[in-house]
């Protein structure tokens, strides 16, 4: 401890001792910054404490300068402590960096473009409970054809990013939107098969509407199964095609199923950060989700989706526990 210090806050301690002003409080706060950027600890700031007292109070009695001593060895434990602490909330921060780092690396990476097609009307939202986006979805698109893949990683964080990129990989490789749905499927199986981890699963939905035949063609591996909304009839019926998550076996027969869209019929693509939404009485049923639809159906797709997501995310008390995805074509 440099004796500059010690002189300096005997000076500060007498000043205060006598007059009690808030300029004397100003330079002990002023005094205590120097003490940081000299990494003095919580010990050696009570010994100068305890010294300087001596000097100027030197009648105090023996218990008093007893408890000094035992306010240092306090004083020990609580530094380094809170050096440990700080070293913590250090790797916190430049974990939550390397985070955002990665969530900016991801959302370019796997970006994509909702296409316009004449006929189609098209709305997409996706929205990560966290910083990393276990969900996926992607577009491609030709004249007369969309193709649309909507898939959720069953686990989150990086692992779950990685896992992305092979889907996007495998998607970027096919010839384009006219490919059917189970020859995509079963590229991205193969794909997911190989390169990622026994204990990594993703569930995956592909579709293609051809806006030539108004004709909606799908297939599934293990993914939440979408909702068709005929118009004419005013109701909901699911889209089921069996299949298995990708990545658990090479080869799989997946199911593929077609059905037409009339006018203001819709078909709704979602994970199960849709049907799986929570309130505080508990999971909030499809009927509900169905209302929710069905009450903004007259809307544009895009106005749609974010107000589905806006409501669930009221119902659930704006704690939103899992990655939302949501894509609705509708034919116009």
């Amino acid at each position: 401890m440099p004796q500059e210090f010690k002189r300096q806050y005997r000076e500060i301690l007498e000043q205060y001792t006598q007059r009690q002003t808030e300029h004397n409080l100003y330079e002990g706060q002023n005094f205590s910054r120097q003490l940081i950027q000299k990494n003095i600890s919580p010990e050696e700031v009570i010994s100068i404490h305890k010294a300087s007292l001596e000097e100027l109070m030197p009648e105090l009695p023996n218990n008093v300068w007893h408890s000094f001593d035992l306010l240092i060895e306090v004083m020990i434990r609580y530094g380094l402590a809170l050096k440990e602490h700080q070293t913590l909330i250090k790797k916190q921060e430049n974990f939550r960096m390397e985070m955002e780092l990665a969530s900016n690396v991801q959302q370019t990476l796997l970006k994509t473009k909702v296409p316009e097609m004449n006929s189609l009307d098209i709305g997409m939202i996706s929205v990560p409970a966290k910083e990393m986006n276990g969900d996926y979805t992607h577009f491609l698109n030709d004249d007369t054809t969309v193709g649309i893949a909507v898939a959720d990683v069953i686990g989150k964080g990086i692992p779950a990013a990685l896992c992305m990129s092979m889907i996007k990989y495998g998607m970027d490789s096919l010839n384009g939107a006219e490919t059917e749905p189970i020859v995509v499927l079963d590229v991205i199986n193969r794909i997911v098969e190989k390169s990622v981890s026994d204990s990594m699963f993703i569930s995956m939905f592909y579709g293609t509407y051809d806006t030539s035949t108004s004709v909606f063609t799908y297939a599934s591996a293990g993914h939440e199964p979408p909702l068709f909304y005929c118009a004419k009839s005013n109701s909901f019926s699911e889209l089921q095609a069996k299949g298995l998550l990708l990545g658990v076996i090479p080869n799989v027969k997946y199911e593929q199923h077609s059905i037409s869209l009339g006018k203001d019929d819709f078909v709704v693509m979602m994970t199960d950060g849709v049907t799986e939404c929570r309130s505080k009485e508990g999971f909030i049923d499809q009927k509900t989700v169905m209302d929710i639809i069905e009450s903004v159906r007259d809307q544009s797709a895009q106005d749609m989706v974010e107000y589905v997501f806006h409501k669930l995310e009221e119902l659930q008390e704006f704690e939103q526990r899992d990655d939302f995805t949501l894509v609705i074509f509708k034919k116009k």
